[in-house]
């Protein structure tokens, strides 16, 4: 039996056409909530942001993982698991990014930075109908705590970038930039910390995604949908395909499930 489902909020939530909740599935989730399901909220987002351009604060989540994974938290503001980029990476990366001048963000406990605004941050902020985060010197980073990094680089540079990082992972989800975070960190990572936390076995976990972010979440869950709008990537190790975000995908396949 299912106890606990995981969410996604961009492109599975949260539609890129219209950056809203459908209503049909804003209902749905109440549904599951009135049957003791617990909902949680899986992803990339920093908690400032997660309500921002959009209507996911209509939804009464049981708990977070935000920050791909690398933030997590009860609904009582209770943190369950939290992981920083190691110190050494950041004082490379800074240097990197200065020398080669690199478009990148840096996502710290507190707010949100870049170094620069160019066209790929408004493209990337405004497909999500969020807004652009300060440009300032990013050599603060050395002495901050940061989470994630986001680097506007495209995908043969990828690799190159990533040397510079070495106890860092990376994933994506945009042509235009990537998600870094600690190796071995992920969506997957928060959630089985959740697991423990509630005592929540495999099989009692759904998860929903659509990203590269989201593939180690949907390996992870006991029933691992993808969404009709996911990377190639994402559908491969889905358990379930269902339909796209503007197309009721999550409704369809909690009735499928029978979660519903």
């Amino acid at each position: 039996m299912i106890k606990a489902v995981f969410f996604d909020v961009d492109g599975t939530l949260v539609s890129f056409k219209t950056h809203k909740v459908a209503q049909s599935t804003l209902d749905a989730i109440k549904q599951m909530q009135n049957k003791g399901i617990k909902v949680f909220v899986a992803t990339g987002r920093h908690p400032s942001i997660l309500y921002l351009g959009n209507n996911v604060k209509e939804i009464d989540f049981d708990g977070f993982v935000t920050l791909n994974g690398q933030y997590c938290f009860t609904d009582k503001k209770e943190v369950i698991y939290e992981r920083y980029i190691c110190k050494e990476d950041i004082k490379s990366i800074v240097d990197f990014i200065n020398k080669n001048n690199i478009t990148c963000g840096f996502v710290e406990d507190k707010e949100m930075y870049v170094n620069q605004v160019t066209d790929s941050v408004r493209n990337v902020l405004n497909s999500v109908n969020l807004p652009i985060p300060p440009a300032t010197d990013i050599s603060r980073a050395i002495d901050g705590n940061v989470f994630q990094l986001n680097p506007y680089i495209p995908v043969d540079f990828q690799e190159e970038f990533m040397k510079v990082m070495p106890n860092c992972e990376s994933t994506r989800w945009s042509p235009l930039f990537i998600d870094v975070i600690p190796a071995g960190g992920g969506k997957h990572v928060a959630i089985e910390k959740i697991m423990e936390y509630y005592g929540y076995k495999k099989e009692e976990i759904m998860a929903f995604g659509d990203g590269g972010n989201d593939r180690t979440m949907i390996i992870t869950a006991g029933i691992g949908v993808a969404m009709g709008n996911a990377n190639e990537e994402v559908k491969e190790v889905a358990d379930y395909i269902t339909a796209s975000v503007d197309d009721d995908g999550v409704v369809k396949a909690l009735k499928h499930f029978g979660i519903i």
